[in-house]
């Protein structure tokens, strides 16, 4: 299959398709049970620990860093302190033992042990296999983890090295615009399809006068209006950062090709939304306000 066969979005629509499902640990009781036998019990340590415990017991700085969105204060409050409950090799396990979990408990037996999920897993890690390490941290980390035998946790394990492959692209996307963490979650939320500010402040630990600081530098930058809208200056720069992380992301789609793209990412929007209407996600999650 030739380069020019795949279409100039196909990368991004299987991406979102594969992070939808990919996400819903996050939100899962089962990640919370998990960790919290291990003595880590906050809402906001839990998300750190499982995110972060493939790098390594590294410190605040660098968790800040590679999540990009998150307040340094809020991730300082937590880590290194996390480490002392557990091993970042213990988290990983408890980790895999609730996408396992809430997989089951999401899809169903029947879809966990399907033929359709062991394509999925076959297809995605085909993708991976052409993804860069060099300046992606967190893809990185993760990609020297070892493949779970079991194929929708080897799945799994194939969109968390897409996502963080594509994510560690974007932020040197968003740096190169000029955006710093919570700037790019406000322009994010502006487009109607980010976090809800509540979200935003009880997960990332910014306050609502955060906020309005970014809001009012966006302001001055013309890329965001008094009522808190994208001025058309703003919609064309989050085009641009959309466009140039498709771009930055596009090795492995091209390596696996159109055909296996169009499949992949078939296969992960009926898993999403099989996930979806079993309430994988909060009601009032994504919205401007």
């Amino acid at each position: 299959m030739t380069t020019a066969a795949l279409d100039p979005h196909a990368g991004r629509r299987c991406h979102n398709a594969l992070n939808s499902l990919h996400a819903t640990y996050y939100f899962s009781p089962d990640l919370g049970r998990e960790l919290g036998a291990l003595g880590i019990t906050h809402p906001r340590a839990v998300n750190l620990a499982a995110r972060a415990a493939a790098l390594g017991p590294v410190g605040p700085g660098t968790v800040t860093a590679t999540f990009y969105n998150y307040k340094y204060e809020l991730v300082a409050r937590y880590v290194p302190a996390v480490w002392e409950s557990a091993a970042p090799s213990q988290i990983l396990a408890a980790r895999a033992r609730a996408v396992d979990a809430t997989l089951r408990r999401l899809l169903g037996e029947d879809t966990v042990a399907s033929e359709e999920m062991a394509q999925a897993a076959r297809l995605a890690l085909r993708a991976a296999e052409a993804c860069s390490r060099a300046a992606r941290p967190l893809y990185s980390a993760h990609a020297d983890l070892p493949v779970p035998d079991q194929p929708h946790l080897a799945y799994f394990h194939a969109t968390t090295l897409l996502r963080e492959h594509r994510g560690d692209g974007h932020l040197a996307v968003l740096m190169s615009a000029e955006l710093d963490g919570l700037e790019a979650v406000v322009t994010h939320t502006a487009t109607g399809k980010g976090m809800a500010p509540k979200w935003v402040f009880g997960s990332r630990g910014w306050k609502q006068e955060d906020w309005d600081a970014a809001c009012g530098r966006l302001r001055e930058r013309g890329l965001l209006d008094e009522a808190g809208e994208l001025t058309e200056r703003g919609v064309a720069l989050r085009a641009e950062i959309e466009a140039e992380t498709d771009r930055l992301d596009r090795a492995p789609y091209e390596h696996l090709g159109a055909e296996g793209v169009a499949r992949l990412t078939e296969l992960g929007a009926g898993f999403a939304r099989a996930a979806l209407a079993a309430g994988a996600y909060p009601a009032d999650l994504i919205g401007k306000r």
